[in-house]
């Protein structure tokens, strides 16, 4: 399991703390039940990289496969 470290507010942790000791869990399980909770109502967010996102673009493009690093192919550009 990840360890996250959130900083929160006095009265917050006051309000989580009673809620918590009320439900007879630890300030940990309560957080996490309300991070699910917001995580699950927004389902339709899904994480993505940025290969994710162009994977119908990948590979549309032809010429030299060096193109990101080779500097050759930089001579006139800007100019």
């Amino acid at each position: 399991m990840k360890t996250l470290t959130v900083k929160v507010p006095e009265d917050l942790d006051l309000k989580l703390s009673a809620t918590a000791a009320k439900r007879g869990e630890s300030k940990s399980d309560l957080i996490r039940t309300a991070l699910e909770s917001i995580v699950r109502a927004n389902e339709t967010i899904t994480p993505n990289s940025c290969l994710d996102l162009a994977k119908n673009i990948v590979g549309a493009v032809e010429g030299p496969s060096d193109l990101s690093y080779n500097k050759e192919h930089l001579k006139g550009y800007g100019q």
